[in-house]
């Protein structure tokens, strides 16, 4: 079973019906920052260091059929093609640079913030990730580290998603419940991967993105 195929499975067929695209904004849940060792910190800084989105990165032949078909499905939300078409080159750019499936970003983004740029959370994360602001202190300068900005934003939330992943050794239910803050709560982990499953699903899992052992995962 593929790793999608498992969500399918532990979502059921009631929670895939009870979330449309566009779902309300989700919470940002109880996070807190973290006290980090030294080490960690200088990889997540440097993972996070500015590399603009190549120049028709999202025309290169491999990527536009995945850019034509994620841009007929988020029409209705982002309206103007033009910034669609940056706002997919970057999650695709973003998400493949941190080692994520960008399929998984885009479920994130829906249930963070229903794709709206300038979300703000009650606990004060920002953007379409919803990043808590304390983050660009911890692993960056602090400063011009705008959270609405589309590339930073992005940079960040999968940089800290994929920071998740490896502590959680690939459990993409208990990563995703971190990045929530609300580890060990199913609320989260599974609205994010219904919205996965029902608006973003394009092609099998490639296994360099996620470990394999992802999609034995379990919902605990």
């Amino acid at each position: 079973m593929t790793f999608f195929g498992t969500w399918v499975r532990f979502a059921g067929v009631a929670g895939m019906t009870s979330l449309a695209l566009l779902s309300p904004p989700a919470s940002a849940g109880t996070q807190v920052e973290e006290r980090l060792a030294p080490s960690v910190v200088t990889v997540l800084s440097a993972a996070i260091s500015d590399q603009p989105v190549p120049a028709d990165y999202g025309n290169r032949t491999d990527l536009r059929p995945w850019m034509d078909e994620m841009s007929r499905r988020l029409a209705a939300k982002v309206i103007d093609g033009r910034t669609r078409e940056e706002f997919l080159a970057t999650v695709h750019y973003e998400a493949t640079r941190a080692g994520l499936d960008p399929q998984l970003v885009l479920g994130v983004i829906q249930y963070e913030s229903a794709f709206h740029k300038y979300a703000i959370s009650g606990a004060g994360a920002r953007g379409y990730m919803q990043v808590m602001p304390f983050w660009t202190s911890l692993i960056g300068s602090g400063d011009n580290h705008n959270l609405f900005h589309l590339r930073t934003n992005l940079r960040y939330g999968c940089v800290i998603l994929r920071h998740y992943l490896d502590i959680e050794d690939g459990d993409v239910y208990r990563a995703l419940g971190r990045y929530n803050g609300s580890l060990g709560r199913p609320e989260y982990p599974t609205g994010v991967m219904t919205a996965v499953n029902r608006n973003w699903q394009y092609a099998p899992l490639p296994a360099k993105l996620i470990p394999v052992s992802a999609s034995l995962t379990v919902a605990r």
